[in-house]
Formats: structure tokens, C-alpha cells, sequence
């Protein structure tokens, strides 16, 4: 989906805020973060993703709030971290989604953190946006449940067969419809790209674990979980996920983008 009017983004070391809707998300209440290459819509009462725009105003992500709409619309988004385990959070707002509160703790032309705490005050997920990527922290976790970090969105702007993924297991490019199951291994990411595109959207996970990183691909959506096998959920301490685009679709450059993260 091409969105039109999207914010112009800024000077490639700035970050900014402002304060707006997302109209594709029929008009959510959202913080709007610009970095160099993205511009992100961070629905305000779910706590998560409704818009992730690049340099060419396509939205990677393609979310809606459309009760019935599935994986054409209203499944998508990220972190989409909290489902059925003591509540349904950090979600961009759907039908099924509880509220969340949030506070904007540093605001800088280098740095954006906004807080986001549970209706029910057990869970925390803190966005830092950098001006290169954004890193979601789950800081706080209700004792004794699971979560799990999701990218379920689309890829060029449409699901479709010209996307493809790479990822940490190895150095090929996949088919779209094409599964991973198991636990990544370190650094644990995953890069999503369209053949009609000269960019790729990559994910992050900081910390290596055992636990299974499953893709599987929706007629309409990608779903990747990280601590995720089926509708089991693994996750049960604080961790931290990046998303952001590489301007590249070859392998190397992926793969040297995503690790210098870690090493920074």
C-alpha cells in the first residue's frame, strides 16, 4: 500500500516527533517518528505499529482497524507482543486490543523514547528511536506469562510472490511462502525484501536464546515471531528487538548493517 503525504523526513542524524493520526489506520490517534530512511506511526492507545513508511512513502506494515478483516488489515503491526497472556497489548488498536498508557521520556534530535505501560500495569515496552533504527524493549513482564515480538505486515507495500526473506540461518535468498522453524542462530534477524524494491526491512534480536524464531507466510501478511513455535509464546524476561531498512538488497551489506548494531 503507497501511502500519500506522508511526513517529509529529516537531516539523516536528526529524529523527530510530532503528533497526528494515521488516516490508513482509520485515523488512530499516533505519535509520528522520523528518522533517515523511515517514518514510523506509533498508534497511541495499543501501544504499537500501524504505519512503517520508507524514503518512497511505502508502508511495509499495512495495518487497519477493520473488525473482521484478519490478514488483510487488522493482524498486522509490531510488536504485537501480548495475546492472551494476561491481557492483549502493545497492538496497534483493534477490536481485541486493550488500552495502554504512555509517556514521552526524552525527545531530541538524536533520540526519541516513548513508554508505554500496560492498562493493567504488569507489562512495559519502551520505543527508542535512533536515527537510524528503532529499538523495542520489553522492560517489564507480568510474573509468570509468555510473550513473543512479531513482524506481521507486508513487504514492498503488498504481499506478494516477488518477496522474499533472508536471515541469520544461512546466506540464501527465500520465497516468500517459504517457512523457517527452529531458534535463529546469534545475532537472531530476519530481513524482509521485495524484488520491486531496492531496500529491505530487517529485525533484530539482541539476545540469543534457545527458543524457536518460526516464519510462516498469510495468504495477505508475514508472520515472524521471535520466541515464537505456533501459538506457543517463550518469552519471559526484558529483551530488545530493532526494526528499521536496509538500503540494500544483497546479502553482505544485510548482514553487515544488522551486526554493526550489536557491536555498537
Amino acid at each position: 500500500m503507497w501511502i500519500v503525504g506522508c511526513n517529509a523526513l529529516h537531516d539523516e542524524k536528526k529524529v523527530s516527533l510530532s503528533h497526528g493520526t494515521d488516516e490508513s489506520a482509520g485515523g488512530l490517534p499516533a505519535y509520528i517518528v522520523s528518522i533517515a530512511n523511515a517514518t514510523f506511526y506509533l498508534e497511541k492507545d495499543g501501544g504499537g505499529l500501524s504505519s512503517m513508511l520508507d524514503v518512497d512513502g511505502v508502508d511495509w506494515i499495512g495495518f487497519n482497524d477493520t473488525k473482521g478483516s484478519g490478514h488483510q488489515g487488522e493482524y498486522r503491526g509490531f510488536p504485537n507482543a501480548i495475546h492472551k497472556q494476561d491481557g492483549d497489548y502493545f497492538h496497534a488498536l483493534n477490536a481485541s486490543t486493550d488500552k495502554s498508557t504512555s509517556v514521552v521520556e526524552i525527545d531530541s534530535p538524536q533520540h526519541v523514547r516513548i513508554v508505554f505501560t500496560s492498562g493493567n500495569g504488569k507489562w512495559q515496552g519502551q520505543w527508542d528511536f535512533y536515527p537510524q533504527r528503532l529499538d523495542f524493549t520489553m522492560t517489564q513482564v507480568s510474573q509468570g506469562y509468555h510473550y513473543w515480538v512479531q513482524y506481521e505486515g507486508v513487504p514492498g507495500g503488498e504481499m506478494d510472490d516477488s518477496d522474499f526473506w533472508y536471515a541469520s540461518a544461512d546466506n540464501k535468498r527465500h520465497g516468500i511462502h517459504e517457512t523457517f522453524i527452529g531458534d535463529l542462530p546469534s545475532p537472531e534477524w530476519f530481513a524482509f525484501g521485495d524484488i520491486k524494491s531496492s531496500r529491505m526491512l530487517y529485525l533484530l534480536h539482541h539476545e540469543d536464546d534457545e527458543h524457536p524464531d518460526d516464519y510462516v507466510s498469510r495468504p495477505h501478511m508475514t508472520v515472524l515471531g521471535f520466541g515464537r513455535s505456533e501459538k506457543n509464546k517463550f518469552l519471559t524476561t526484558p529483551q530488545t528487538f530493532s526494526i528499521g531498512f536496509v538500503e540494500s538488497t544483497h546479502y553482505q551489506t544485510v548482514e553487515q548493517s544488522i551486526k554493526s548494531i550489536i557491536h555498537e
